[in-house]
């Protein structure tokens, strides 16, 4: 009996029967038969009852190559209540299949699906009913609709030889870099990656909620579609409380509850969460600029988007639990991120994801899952889109998280650009293929289902500027409009002046190698060399091993050790401070760029770099390693995103260090400069600015001057003997956000840099350790590993010009001082040479 608004009724609630669980596998010829456990995937079956290593071990990847050229099939037998047999309708649920298959029920064939699928069923039986599911190889599938598509060539025909990985993905609604990417292996998975349940009812079935909140000053209106029925409510004059992103405000929620009755049977009851926010992305003529704007406004408030780009977060999605969604996820918030971009060559992304990402103010700019590449446009392929992409809509939009919808990863560009070689006669065919599908398509579907946020057709796009010129601009990369992905591996990265001043850096980065600990459990000792065929082999982006030793060459000197061990492991380190540093440096030139105008160029509103997550143990542009770990980067990110951030560089021979305030209040701030000797530890002579005040949102210079005088003013000083600090104070001399630093010369030109001789001692505190650094020198990009013991420093990689320094540690398993003491190391830059 249940009670409602004073009256009771009978509750008449679905049945609900879960097929989850152990079922059997098979491939094509009976060769190989095993228990495969669903939720799951083939290759997780196939690792997990023996048949195959670890497949991200060594080689792998190339040796279970067969798993996808074959046909697999999944078998349950079940038995169902009399209940839910009692109920007139039965529904068979799929929440995800990957990716081609067919379904039989007792020797019926159901249909054919491709991810979610729904269909009603009447054929069960009283005793043992038999499901059967059959996925077809996703490579020859791709290749056979490519074969079939014989007008013309929809390019890429293969991935490049370095990666290692199979043809015509993009023949195929899967995930694209499933067959490979430029930091990830060929993995092209198949399997019931989650839940399967029957579902059974009498008279209405309520599939799916989702609500979109619609606020203004004077109204609030909740559109909310039920897949029955449609109805809307609006509360006029309402307060609400405002979901903000992270660093803005807090993310409260309201409970909403849909009840539906026939008679006196309550036939629908269910429950949802719903946010209010509003987002507008602003372009519009900037004063003193060609171009327009871009930025985003959430709550009519403008927020600089700070973070980085979200890849799947294992090659088995099956494997990506709630608790690497969770540490992923607070990594990005306790580096002080606010916003991720779920890049469109992944996956999108389990509700758990989205709905984190709500509770810790994480933006999401979500992309639809095309790639870097053209796509066919057939009628079964579009159709095939179509219901992929209402289905995302009707599943995500109730999420506020989610900022903006993106119709495509680089495919604007890589028409613009030419990327594919298309002959001038054919690109109007291509062109034609984009719009139909982009625009005509994904834009009108999405622009039906949500009107609460925009949509762009591409990234780097110039925006409404790129729609004005046909979709497809001259120059998506233009700095005056929209966001720019900038990738150089060959120019210095200490030079700020190599960055392009963009509206909106959605992609920008450098690679790094994993550390040791983490490419220790998928390699042998012959692998633990620069230059192995494993090292090789993990790279999957051309001439990327050499790209790291060259830019860490511009300013470092390379790890020289002779015993082997010890070199390869400091050369691990030395990729990772260079990817940390350049990183820092061109993430900070896009936070200090926001509030002006130079040459026509600025108000920077975006910082997103490439990328947050690894999807194995690879060199790859990530800040957090495969497993958790954060690399330096990651570390460094903390700093470089803080709310209030001093930032420093140099122009013309002149020091400027601008303040930069995420604040929603002023600040009166100063800058305390601190000049070091390489050669000793404590202070050479600090400067002081006057007090200026710092609005709110915004990046301001707050110290000037020529170095040549600043040096003078330090006596002893030169540019290879000195280096500066620097942090904000307020009125009482309370510093404001992190120290900075600045290096007046590359430290491979430093002189009277020393070994530090670090020592160590470590205490147990509550359910932290602390860690002390007695240090007989000045001593740069400071890093302490503890090997395979997983957790994280409150603070690392940082330059250490004090004799002490204390940092903590948060472990994520039990451990103790002993063990802690004995895995420790530290190194430090001057210690790999």
């Amino acid at each position: 009996l249940y009670t409602f608004n004073g009256f009771s009724a009978v509750t008449e609630q679905k049945q609900t029967e879960s097929l989850n669980g152990k079922w059997s596998l098979s491939n094509s010829d009976g060769s190989v038969s095993l228990p495969a456990q669903v939720p799951g995937c083939v290759h997780s079956a196939l690792h997990q009852q023996g048949f195959i290593q670890d497949p991200y071990f060594r080689f792998n990847d190339l040796s279970y190559r067969w798993i996808a050229f074959d046909n697999w099939t999944y078998t349950t037998i079940f038995t169902v209540s009399a209940q839910l047999r009692s109920k007139q309708k039965v529904l068979l649920v799929f929440d995800g299949a990957d990716t081609v298959a067919s379904v039989w029920l007792n020797g019926i064939t159901v249909g054919k699906m491709n991810n979610m699928f729904q269909r009603y069923v009447n054929m069960l039986k009283d005793g043992d009913n038999v499901l059967k599911v059959s996925f077809l190889s996703p490579v020859l599938y791709a290749a056979e609709q490519r074969k079939a598509h014989s007008a013309y060539r929809v390019p890429p025909e293969c991935p490049p030889d370095v990666q290692k990985g199979e043809c015509h993905v993009n023949f195929i609604r899967k995930e694209q870099s499933s067959f490979s990417w430029d930091w990830g292996p060929s993995f092209p998975t198949m399997g019931l990656w989650k839940e399967v349940r029957l579902e059974a009812f009498d008279v209405l079935h309520l599939i799916q909620v989702s609500s979109v909140p619609l606020y203004s000053a004077s109204d609030i209106l909740i559109v909310q579609n039920v897949k029955c029925f449609v109805f809307y409510i609006i509360l006029q004059s309402v307060q609400v409380k405002l979901w903000w992103p992270n660093g803005h405000g807090n993310q409260p929620f309201y409970q909403m509850t849909v009840r539906g009755f026939q008679d006196e049977y309550l036939i629908l009851n269910t429950e949802t969460k719903v946010y209010f926010r509003t987002v507008e992305l602003v372009q519009e003529p900037i004063v003193g600029s060609p171009g327009l704007s871009f930025y985003f406004r959430i709550n009519g408030k403008p927020v600089f988007l700070k973070g980085s780009n979200w890849i799947p977060a294992h090659s088995f999605q099956d494997q990506v639990t709630p608790a690497v969604l969770k540490n992923l996820l607070q990594s990005a918030v306790d580096a002080n991120m606010n916003a991720l971009r779920v890049w469109g060559g992944g996956v999108y992304e389990q509700d758990l994801f989205y709905s984190i990402c709500d509770e810790l103010g994480i933006m999401v700019w979500q992309d639809f899952m095309f790639a870097c590449a053209m796509y066919p446009t057939e009628n079964a392929f579009i159709q095939t889109v179509r219901e992929e992409v209402a289905q995302q809509v009707q599943r995500l939009k109730s999420h506020p998280s989610i900022i903006i919808w993106s119709g495509n990863n680089e495919n604007e560009a890589a028409l613009a650009t030419d990327w594919f070689n298309i002959s001038v006669s054919q690109r109007p065919t291509y062109i034609k293929d984009y719009v139909t599908l982009y625009v005509n398509n994904i834009r009108k579907i999405v622009q039906d289902e949500d009107h609460s946020r925009p949509f762009l057709v591409s990234s780097p796009t110039n925006g409404v500027e790129s729609e004005q010129e046909g979709w497809v601009a001259a120059n998506p990369y233009d700095t005056h409009y929209g966001d720019t992905h900038f990738y150089s591996y060959v120019l210095d990265c200490w030079d700020w002046t190599t960055f392009p001043r963009t509206r909106f850096a959605s992609e920008y980065g450098f690679q790094s190698w994993p550390s040791f600990s983490t490419l220790q459990p998928v390699s042998v000792k012959e692998d633990w060399s620069y230059g192995s065929n494993f090292t090789s082999h993990r790279q999957h982006h051309e001439d990327g091993n050499q790209q790291m030793m060259k830019q860490a060459a511009l300013h470092f000197n390379l790890p020289n050790s002779t015993e082997p061990l010890k070199r390869f492991r400091d050369t691990l380190y030395i990729t990772q401070v260079m990817q940390a540093q350049c990183v820092k440096t061109q993430t900070e030139f896009y936070r200090r760029s926001q509030s002006e105008i130079i040459d026509g160029r600025g108000h920077t509103m975006g910082a997103l770099y490439w990328q947050l997550n690894d999807i194995w143990q690879a060199p790859s542009w990530s800040s957090i390693e495969f497993g958790g770990k954060w690399k330096m980067l990651h570390y460094f990110a903390q700093n470089f995103f803080a709310a209030v951030l001093p930032v420093g560089f140099e122009d013309d021979n002149t020091l400027l260090i601008y303040a930069v305030s995420d604040l929603d209040h002023n600040l009166m701030l100063r800058t305390v400069v601190t000049v070091y000797s390489w050669a000793d530890l404590g202070p050479v002579c600090t400067l002081k600015s006057d007090l200026v005040s710092v609005p709110g949102g915004s990046a301001m210079a707050t110290f000037k001057q020529p170095v040549a005088a600043l040096l003078a003013g330090c006596g002893r000083c030169t540019r290879l003997t000195c280096l500066l600090t620097f942090h904000l104070e307020d009125p009482s001399s309370v510093q404001q956000g992190p120290t900075n630093h600045l290096f007046l010369c590359s430290p491979k030109e430093a002189q009277g840099l020393q070994r530090p001789n670090i020592t160590v001692s470590v205490h147990e505190y509550k359910t932290d350790y602390t860690i002390t650094l007695h240090s007989a020198a000045v001593a740069p990009f400071v890093w302490l590993d503890v090997g395979n013991i997983p957790g994280r420093f409150s603070s690392n990689g940082f330059l250490m010009v004090s004799r002490n320094v204390t940092v903590s540690f948060n472990p994520w398993r039990p451990t103790s001082v002993a063990e802690l003491s004995k895995s420790l190391t530290i190194t430090s830059l001057r210690d790999v040479y």
